[in-house]
């Protein structure tokens, strides 16, 4: 492990000039993935800025309905915090779905949404991979790939993103703040994260520089009749094979307006519109539900070994659009 320097922060500014002074900083939060990365070499930090001492740590509810989130808020406090489970229960179930209780209490919001791939080829300084060192190839297309992407990936990188956080997020349209040493400004969910195409070591467009101060949700009724849903390998603790933030308002037996993510299938958060479109105004029932997945899941590339994603997303989004269906009818 490289030897490096510390540095608390307490103001955004302070912040800012510190990792801009040098170009080998990296911010630090509750740490739960970065730490990990400078154990096995991935990530090589001269000098680590400690954000969490920054008063960016509230959750508020905004003037026209939705919620202002702060960076530094644990991953814990968002999950328990009233108004996102009465607003956006589909989010504190992701959030209590993706970590120990120790490492939530660690984690933070902002963190979460940078957060790298678990991929094991990723991880190991020893392998190749296009993630990390640019040009050195993929050995995750014809080795082992079970839990690896089958949306939105490319002959480059077919890792998949881990955060559950980040598909609750995606499906009710958040928007990321941050902050540069030119100003804020503002990044929707969907256009936060960057496509893989033949670039997967430039993950987010955040300019150079920029610290993430938090999250807006804006107002969405129908994020209050939310679930999410994770399926892993295992009952306890461990990252999705799949994954879904779903909500749904129904009238009159159709389907009025749903939101859609599905994760653990590609290399960000996958917001299943072409499914949203298929849904939205047709019958609330298990045949429309399948419908909608197939439209989705039409733009699958499996991999050998992990075409058994393609079944579980179909499954998993029938599941839990008929869930919610059902309750809404009661």
């Amino acid at each position: 492990m490289r030897e490096f320097a510390y540095d608390r922060a307490l103001d955004v500014s302070g912040a800012l000039a510190l990792l801009d002074a040098d170009p080998d900083a990296r911010f630090l939060g509750g740490g739960t993935n970065l730490v990990d990365l400078m154990k096995t070499g991935v990530e090589r930090p001269a000098r680590l800025v400690d954000v969490r001492e920054l008063p960016l740590d509230d959750i508020e509810v905004t003037a026209d309905g939705g919620l202002r989130i702060g960076a530094t808020v644990t991953n814990s406090d968002l999950a328990a915090h009233p108004e996102v489970r009465r607003r956006y229960p589909a989010l504190a179930q992701a959030v209590l779905a993706g970590a120990s209780g120790q490492l939530r209490n660690m984690a933070t919001v902002g963190g979460n949404l940078l957060q790298r791939t678990r991929c094991g080829y990723f991880a190991d300084v020893t392998k190749p991979c296009n993630k990390r060192v640019p040009g050195s190839g993929c050995p995750a297309i014809e080795g082992e790939h079970h839990n690896h992407a089958i949306l939105g990936a490319s002959e480059h990188c077919v890792a998949t993103h881990p955060s559950d956080m980040g598909v609750a997020l995606t499906a009710f349209d958040a928007v990321v703040r941050y902050e540069t040493a030119d100003g804020p400004g503002e990044l929707p969910l969907a256009d936060f994260y960057l496509p893989v195409g033949d670039t997967p070591h430039r993950e987010t467009a955040l300019p150079p520089g920029a610290l993430i101060t938090g999250v807006t949700l804006p107002p969405s009724p129908v994020a209050a009749h939310s679930r999410y849903r994770k399926v892993r390998e295992r009952a306890s603790y461990a990252f999705a094979i799949g994954s879904i933030a779903a909500a749904l308002d129904v009238r009159d037996g159709a389907v009025h307006e749903v939101r859609l993510a599905f994760g653990a299938v590609a290399s960000r958060p996958w917001r299943a519109t072409a499914a949203e479109r298929v849904l939205t105004g047709a019958p609330a029932d298990a045949e429309t539900f399948a419908a909608a997945a197939d439209a989705e899941l039409a733009a699958a590339k499996p991999l050998p070994h992990n075409a058994y994603k393609v079944t579980l997303m179909r499954n998993l989004a029938v599941a839990v659009l008929t869930e919610l269906a059902e309750e809404a009818a009661r």
